[in-house]
Parts: C-alpha cells; sequence; structure tokens
C-alpha cells in the first residue's frame, strides 16, 4: 500500500484525485476483510496530509462506499468511521460538511445496536450550520436526537433539542417528519409530567391512519395512562370524556380504572396496584412536598390514636393522582366530611388531607369550603366539575324542569335520580335502534 501511494504522490496535482479515490475503492471491494481497516487508515493519514481538495473527494466517496449499498459487516463500517472521525479530528474545520455524511452512518449503526445514547452523541457532533442545510434538514437532525434521547431516558437534554426542533417544525410539510415530531412532543410533555397534554397529543396520533395498528393501539394506552395520572378536576374530565367514547379503550387492559374514574368512583387499593404494573418508571417518580406543607400535615390532633395514619402526602405521582380522584369522587358522594374521615378514605393523616383539600380548592379543582373550627370540608353541589364531564360525555345541556320542594339536599336528590332515569332511557332507545333488545308484546 505505501508503494502505491508513493507512486501517486508523485503524480501531476489534478491526477491525484482520481488515483486516491480508485484506491479507495480498490480496498473497500477486496473480498478479505482483514486489512480493510488498516489499508483505509493508511489512505486517509497520506492524503488528508496531502491536499484539502482531494482529502474532501476521497471522504465523500468513502461516505458513498459505506452507506446503504455496503456489502462490508457493520462492525467492520463502525470501525472504519470511528477511526475516520479520529483522524480528521484535528482538521474539522477543513473538513466539516464532508464527515456529516460519516457521522449519519455511525449513528445508523449505533441505533440498531441499541446504543441509542452514542448514536445520539454522534449526532450532536453534525454541523448543522455547514454546507445549504435547509431548516427542514435541520429539524429531521433534531427530531431524530430527540427520540434517541428519550429511547435512553435523557428527558433534560431531550428537551433542550425539542425547543429547537419546534422552532423549525413550521419550515416542513413533509406529513412524516411532522408525525415524529408530534410523538416527541407527546412523550415530552409525559416526561415532564405534563399528563393532560400528553394524553391529548397521544390520543391525537392513535387515530393517524399512516402510522401501523400495533403502534397506535401503544399510542391510545399510552393516552389513557397519562389521562389517569393527571391531576383531577375539569380538565382531566374532558380528557376522560373523550377516551370513553373512544371504542378502542374498552380492549385495553386499562379500561377498568379508567372508566371507573370517568364515573367519579372511588379506586381500591387492589385496582391501583394492578395499575401500577403497567407504569413506566418516570412515571413512579417520587415527589416531596414542601417545608410548610410537611408541617402542616404533621399537625395531628389525633395523633395518639392508632387508627389514624401518619402518612403526611402522597409518595409517588400515582399516589398524588389517585388521591385527588378519590377526594374529587367524595364531593360527589357527601355533602360534608371531616378531616379525619376524609383522611381515613385517602389514607392520609387528617392534616395532610386538609392540605390536599385546600390545595385543589385554591386551583379551582374542587368546588367546596373548609371550616376548620368544626374540622370539615363542605362540598358544593353541581359545579364546573359536573358541567365539564357531563357536557364532554356526549350529553350536552340538558334542561330540567324542578319543582320547588323547599330543600336544597333534596333538590340534588331528585336531580340526581332524573338523570339516572334520563340516562337509562336513552341507553335502551340505543339499543332499540341497534336492534340488540327487543320487547314483548304485552298479551291481555
Amino acid at each position: 500500500m505505501e508503494s502505491k501511494l508513493a507512486q501517486i504522490s508523485s503524480l501531476a496535482q489534478k491526477d491525484r484525485g482520481p488515483a486516491y479515490l480508485a484506491v479507495v475503492n480498490e480496498v473497500l471491494s477486496r473480498p478479505d476483510h482483514s486489512s480493510i481497516a488498516n489499508d483505509t487508515r493508511t489512505v486517509l493519514d497520506t492524503v488528508l496530509q496531502d491536499n484539502v481538495v482531494v482529502g474532501r473527494q476521497v471522504l465523500l466517496e468513502l461516505a458513498r462506499a459505506l452507506g446503504g449499498q455496503s456489502t462490508l459487516p457493520a462492525d467492520l463500517r463502525k470501525q472504519i468511521v470511528e477511526e475516520t472521525l479520529s483522524i480528521v479530528q484535528p482538521r474539522l474545520v477543513s473538513y466539516e460538511e464532508q464527515v456529516n455524511p460519516l457521522r449519519l452512518i455511525l449513528a445508523d449503526i449505533l441505533e440498531k445496536e441499541e446504543d441509542w445514547s452514542g448514536a445520539a452523541r454522534v449526532l450532536t457532533g453534525i454541523s448543522l450550520d455547514a454546507g445549504q442545510r435547509t431548516d427542514e434538514d435541520r429539524l429531521r437532525v433534531y427530531v431524530r436526537i430527540v427520540r434517541l434521547l428519550l429511547e435512553e431516558e435523557d428527558s433534560v437534554q431531550a428537551e433542550t433539542y425539542y425547543n429547537r426542533a419546534a422552532i423549525l417544525v413550521h419550515s416542513t410539510q413533509d406529513r412524516e417528519l411532522l408525525l415524529g415530531f408530534k410523538l416527541c412532543q407527546a412523550r415530552i410533555h409525559d416526561y415532564s409530567r405534563r399528563f393532560l397534554e400528553a394524553a391529548s397529543r397521544y390520543h391525537e396520533l392513535s387515530y393517524v391512519a399512516e402510522i401501523d395498528e400495533e403502534e397506535r393501539k401503544q399510542m391510545l394506552k399510552a393516552a389513557v395512562t397519562c389521562a389517569v395520572l393527571a391531576p383531577a378536576g375539569p380538565n382531566r374530565s374532558r380528557i376522560l370524556a373523550s377516551l370513553c367514547r373512544d371504542e378502542r379503550t374498552a380492549e385495553l387492559p386499562t379500561f377498568n380504572i379508567l372508566s371507573k374514574m370517568f364515573l367519579d368512583r372511588i379506586l381500591r387499593a387492589h385496582e391501583i396496584k394492578e395499575f401500577e404494573g403497567t407504569l413506566k418508571t418516570h412515571q413512579l417518580a417520587k415527589i416531596s412536598l414542601s417545608s410548610s406543607d410537611r408541617v402542616v400535615a404533621a399537625a395531628n390532633e389525633d395523633a395518639g390514636d392508632p387508627a389514624v395514619s401518619r402518612r403526611t402526602g402522597p409518595a409517588t405521582v400515582l399516589d398524588r393522582a389517585v388521591m385527588e380522584h378519590n377526594l374529587l369522587a367524595s364531593s360527589k358522594i357527601y355533602n360534608n366530611i371531616t378531616f379525619r374521615g376524609l383522611g381515613a378514605l385517602l389514607d392520609l393523616a387528617p392534616g395532610a388531607a386538609e392540605t390536599m383539600a385546600r390545595r385543589m380548592i385554591e386551583q379551582g379543582r374542587l368546588k367546596g369550603s373548609i371550616d376548620q373550627v368544626e374540622r370539615l370540608i363542605w362540598f358544593d353541589a353541581g359545579g364546573d366539575e359536573d358541567d365539564a364531564q357531563g357536557k364532554a360525555g356526549g350529553l350536552g345541556d340538558v334542561e330540567q324542569e324542578t319543582e320547588d320542594t323547599g330543600a336544597p339536599f333534596t333538590k340534588r336528590w331528585d336531580m340526581q335520580i332524573r338523570m339516572t332515569a334520563a340516562s337509562v332511557e336513552s341507553i335502551v332507545q340505543h339499543l332499540k335502534e341497534k336492534g340488540l333488545v327487543q320487547f314483548a308484546t304485552a298479551q291481555v
């Protein structure tokens, strides 16, 4: 090999380029792979010291030969590219545009090996400002980096590149690229615990026909999971209603907890445990209370009672979601409840239960008031939660004529009976229209 290179160096300047390219192709096409890596390294060392223009031509030819049509083994291609990048590194300013295709080849190889962080690290080294790269090219690289970092569960760094991609997303009409960006957006919301936004994005993507059926089912499952973990309140009620109307959710293993949350039923420990097994690591993240909340929650007048819970707050994201849901569900069952009773329901110290109720009332997610003298929480009848869930569930504005009985709780009970009867009548009518039920004719 040294003799060939010496002969080429003695040629005229205009003849060296084609000669070096021929040597590179000859080396890479050998049936014996044992000496390919060493000879390629030798050629590159000589070329890069000889002439910048010829060096650029050789690097581009090397990238073309090692691309998708190459018959060389992946480990050999990986070795050649890594050694090439190492050789070029001291002269990177002169060869930025030429090494980018090599980085893409190496990223493809590492991704197939499921080395997500390694592939992302290679892509971050690409100079996106070099050459004639369009905004769409930059967006494509950023989306790929975000996807790889999320596979590695590095959500912090992934969000940095997601923010860069968000600036460029309007520069493309490529359907596949836009879908990739939206999926990254949903996963970023998921990792950042913005579960309402994540559920909405996942559910939207689960309808896209271009996506594989199995992947759409996974997105629908992710939408249900995020909706369950979202903060209880009117916004979550709308998401739950949308998912419950989707006929596909009935086939999911998480449908039971979804329907219970939508119907404002209190969740039991065994149901929570079953759902917990379907969660990912970041969805089981530990949470901590502020120091002030911890002091308030620990102030327990019933500390000597062994029947009173000592827990001062939820331990995980799931704990918090379930406790807030059970608190909201209890507001549909009780007119009022003591701090101790609510603590027993949520498995919290009475002070911690009061703190959770106070925060939800402050945020407008629970309608009620707190009587700290009597240590009672009063729930308001009706409210935004009922309206949001009823309208989102497809009932719309239902006009009801009410009679004045003079008792507010009697009115509430009568209204619940009317709504239940109206719902039963609607279901029976729907089944009759579908021909699923038949009514026998009464015989006199």
